[in-house]
C-alpha cells in the first residue's frame, strides 16, 4: 500500500513539473516535438496495420 502511495505522489509531482515546464517557450517547443513524434509514430502504426490487413484480405479472397 505504501508503494502505491509513492507511485501516486510521483505521478502527481511529474504532472505538476511538466505543467510548469510547458509554460516556458523551450518547454512548449519540447512538448510540441514529443507530441508530433508520437503522432507520426501512431500514424505509422495505423498505416502498417491497414497495409497488412489489405495483404491478408487479398490472400483470403484468392
Amino acid at each position: 500500500m505504501k508503494n502505491v502511495l509513492w507511485l501516486i505522489v510521483g505521478v502527481g509531482v511529474g504532472f505538476v513539473a511538466a505543467h510548469q515546464i510547458a509554460k516556458t517557450p523551450q518547454g512548449k517547443q519540447f512538448f510540441d516535438d514529443v507530441n508530433g513524434k508520437a503522432h507520426d509514430f501512431g500514424n505509422a502504426i495505423v498505416e502498417g496495420y491497414k497495409q497488412r490487413e489489405a495483404e491478408l484480405r487479398a490472400v483470403v479472397s484468392d
